[in-house]
């Protein structure tokens, strides 16, 4: 059996739905936080999959700038979170409404 670039977009498609029903359902910062980068792997395996359908790398360097720029969220969002934590002894973001500056 071929596995052919629909098979990588419906596990995209999966992937990418699991994680917006994670982001929608749970509260927790960091099941979030893992929610959005489910969802940005999966944007990444459309972008392998389309590229290599079309036989063009434009799709890897895409792929290349998401992960710069998904490991640059982390870094920042984890800090914020941990920052968080220290303060309200919680991670649950409906405890984030009330932040002041």
């Amino acid at each position: 059996m071929i596995v052919t670039a629909g098979w990588y977009m419906t596990l995209a498609a999966a992937l990418f739905a699991i994680g917006a029903l994670g982001l929608m359902v749970r509260r927790n910062a960091i099941v979030m936080f893992m929610c959005i980068e489910l969802m940005l792997n999966a944007v990444n395996l459309t972008f392998i999959a389309a590229g290599r359908q079309l036989r063009d790398l434009t799709g890897q360097l895409a792929v290349f700038f998401v992960l710069v720029v998904a490991a640059a969220e982390v870094v920042v969002g984890l800090a914020i979170i941990v920052a968080v934590f220290r303060n309200r002894q919680t991670t649950s973001v409906d405890e984030f409404h009330e932040l002041r500056g």
